[in-house]
């Protein structure tokens, strides 16, 4: 089982130029290693439509990979001597970083889906480094940790490390407020748990909204808290004043962490709400159903900001990963007819999305629109079909799905 622990660094003044030395030669040799593969891509693709019957293509280039780059990264440290201060294993990481990022802009994930064309790293946008080094037992001493070529670094210890397991990688994180490290934290000891089938009494269901952030099948709700919502007046104030500076003047850099400040308190809120949420619902000792969203479809819609507010993605990794240390599973079952088909009888009653009520005119069921639909949750990930005609109609057709069900990896 792998797990990551934060923790806030209290560095000194030369430990501090250190690390923004070292972000920013890595910012430097990740654009020129991606600018090297848009060189290659630009110089030996050919539309197959457009192509001409005589070729005039000059000599075709070997397509750069992860290791030609790390050989070369040798030259590097020939031309320019600082980058020999920096950790090998550092400057390898840098080369993976542009590897897995050009490849799923070509060639898409595990999934199959693409991701947008790369972009280069302004100055300021690299915030982290990576050194994938194991740390040795050796080089944890209370609340001080030994980093290749910079030395022991103080750590608030806000939590202890866990007995038993090892510390894999660690990565140094700048952020507004501070430097932080990341700890990857490995135990072989932890037996994988093979949970439960989903039934009706170990599986809860819960439907995600913008009036409440969940409601679950006993008719209980969680409240929306809305974090970006309530910080607005203090950012529309923050960017106001922002505007009026200079640009490239130091009041104007001021004034970016300011801002940069409160976005980030809204964003560790958020995170907070969402960890809290997920163990309340785990407390239970159930299996958790809910809704297989398009968020990023939904994320695009005259609903955008309230989506991005309540942060359903975010919230889902954390459940499932959260679920999955309990020997627990996540259920992402289809959405489609859960909040218009009936949890009593499965006659389908339609709904405008301002109609908060659910009122059956034929089993005469009358309960809240969202309690409604996580009963629907909970029957489609238990293998109950909600919608009856529509089962019919596809076991006559030959066509049975079963619920997909999600574990985090």
């Amino acid at each position: 089982m792998r797990v990551a622990y934060q923790y806030r660094l209290r560095l000194t003044r030369q430990q501090q130029a250190t690390v923004d030395d070292w972000l920013e030669l890595c910012r430097r040799q990740y654009n020129y290693r991606l600018a090297e593969r848009f060189n290659w891509y630009e110089q030996n693709r050919c539309d197959i439509n457009a192509c001409a019957l005589i070729c005039h293509l000059p000599e075709l280039k070997d397509r750069p990979d992860f290791y030609s780059q790390k050989r070369d990264l040798v030259n590097s440290k020939k031309l320019f001597p600082e980058y020999k201060e920096l950790p090998s294993h550092t400057l390898q990481d840098v080369v993976a970083r542009v590897e897995k990022t050009f490849d799923r802009w070509l060639s898409g994930d595990s999934n199959g889906k693409r991701s947008g064309k790369p972009r280069f790293k302004g100055q300021g946008r690299f915030r982290s480094i990576a050194f994938p080094d194991p740390v040795k037992p050796e080089h944890i001493d209370g609340r001080f940790i030994q980093i290749p070529k910079i030395g022991k670094l103080k750590m608030i210890l806000h939590r202890p490390l866990p007995d038993g397991f090892k510390v894999k990688t660690a990565a140094i994180i700048k952020k507004v407020d501070g430097y932080y490290i990341t700890l990857s934290l490995q135990d072989s000891t932890v037996p994988m748990l093979s949970p439960d089938t989903p039934e009706m009494e170990n599986t809860i269901g819960i439907d995600m909204g913008l009036k409440s952030f969940l409601m679950d099948d006993s008719g209980e709700e969680v409240a929306i808290p809305q974090h970006y919502r309530k910080a607005e007046k203090r950012l529309k104030r923050l960017q106001r004043s922002l505007s009026r500076k200079k640009k490239g003047s130091n009041r104007r850099k001021k004034s970016i962490k300011r801002v940069a400040k409160v976005h980030l308190k809204v964003s560790n809120t958020r995170k907070d709400f969402h960890y809290k949420t997920a163990k309340q619902l785990l407390s239970q000792g159930k299996h958790i159903a809910h809704e297989k969203l398009n968020v990023k479809g939904l994320a695009k819609s005259r609903l955008a900001k309230s989506v991005n507010d309540a942060g359903w993605s975010q919230f889902l990794q954390i459940l499932a990963i959260k679920a999955e240390r309990a020997g627990l599973l996540t259920i992402a079952v289809n959405p489609n007819g859960t909040s218009q088909n009936c949890s009593g009888c499965g006659t389908k009653v339609p709904k405008m999305l301002s109609d908060r009520l659910h009122a059956c005119p034929e089993c005469g069921l009358t309960i809240d629109r969202d309690h409604n639909a996580a009963i629907n949750i909970k029957h489609l990930a238990v293998g109950h079909s909600v919608n009856k005609a529509q089962a019919t109609s596809d076991a006559i057709a030959g066509v049975t799905e079963k619920p997909a069900l999600y574990a985090s990896a």
